[in-house]
């Protein structure tokens, strides 16, 4: 979708007030004291560095920083995506591919990052002549995500905002984004609960999933682009096709064209390999790779439920 009236785009928080911005850093930080940042709402109080599952306390953690050429073409562009990789996670997933900063780095391991440091990250990546600025798994530091982007955007930000996520986060964190996130990038792994408390140790993951996907799509709607195929605006959907179906890739299809609409982006990944836990004996059934068979039926799947946007370059590397 392309249009005139992305001619002359300004990114969201550019029209909300210092005000607003300065509310909702109050907001944010507060939470901090009683932590519901994501659903495992653990409730421990990390203003004073104190921590639970994702091994963060009251400063983010960073793990690298740069023009990222690795993701969908929309958001790559030729400049590349300023990636801002942020350490530790909240889910558990056995297969995570990142799980040497995901997962196994112990908590005070990974270098800090203050406010300042976070928004001087997306000024340098926005100077290196970055299409935007990509945070990956900020579902956990959503608090000193938004304080960083207060400094940057009084600074001279002016790049959209890509928010890199497994889907696994609380409303409260996404009415903080609300109007300051352009782009909506989430991943929805699991549609069987079972599924979800085995691979990822998050139950209640579909259901936190499928709840924080309909709030994205109200705030932000269908991916949009400018003149040169460059993502601007809206929900670009990702979904891991994993071995066996153990995904529910037919189900997640459906719930997609039915409750978001036949027009959402969506990037069926084939890009599933053993990594992270999966070569321990209780997870045999995944420890292999993906077939050819088993990602058209996902492609297949995805047509059949009325998806009309599909991004074309995972379905053309993996054949």
């Amino acid at each position: 979708m392309t249009g005139p009236a992305y001619a002359t785009f300004r990114p969201a928080y550019r029209y909300v007030s210092r005000n607003e911005l300065k509310l909702r850093v109050e907001r944010a930080l507060a939470s901090l004291a009683d932590c519901r940042a994501c659903p495992r709402d653990c409730r421990v109080n990390r203003f004073d560095d104190k921590w639970a599952a994702c091994k963060t306390g009251r400063y983010a953690a960073v793990s690298s920083y740069f023009p990222h050429f690795g993701e969908e073409d929309c958001l790559r562009g030729w400049n590349g995506s300023g990636t801002i990789f942020f350490s530790h996670c909240n889910l558990r997933c056995v297969f995570c591919q990142n799980y040497d900063i995901s997962q196994a780095i112990k908590p005070g391991a990974a270098p800090v990052a203050k406010p300042h440091d976070i928004a001087g990250m997306t000024l340098q990546l926005q100077a290196q002549g970055c299409h935007n600025i990509n945070f990956v798994t900020p579902e956990h530091v959503v608090p000193q995500l938004m304080e960083a982007l207060a400094l940057a955007i009084e600074r001279g930000l002016d790049l959209p905002i890509v928010y890199n996520t497994s889907a696994y986060d609380s409303l409260e964190s996404l009415a903080l984004m609300d109007g300051v996130v352009d782009i909506y990038m989430p991943d929805f792994k699991f549609w069987d609960p079972a599924m979800a408390r085995q691979y990822s140790k998050a139950p209640n993951y579909p259901e936190a999933a499928r709840r924080a996907i309909k709030a994205m799509h109200r705030q932000v709607g269908p991916l949009v682009f400018d003149e040169n195929g460059l993502a601007l605006r809206g929900v670009l959907l990702r979904h891991l096709v994993m071995p066996g179906g153990i995904a529910g890739t037919r189900e997640i299809m459906e719930w997609i064209a039915r409750e978001l609409g036949p027009d959402t982006y969506v990037n069926v990944m084939a890009q599933y390999y053993p990594a992270g836990k999966v070569s321990a004996k209780e997870y045999v059934e995944i420890n292999r790779h993906l077939s050819a068979e088993e990602y058209e039926e996902a492609v297949a799947a995805a047509r059949a439920a009325g998806l009309q946007r599909l991004d074309g370059r995972s379905h053309a590397r993996f054949l």
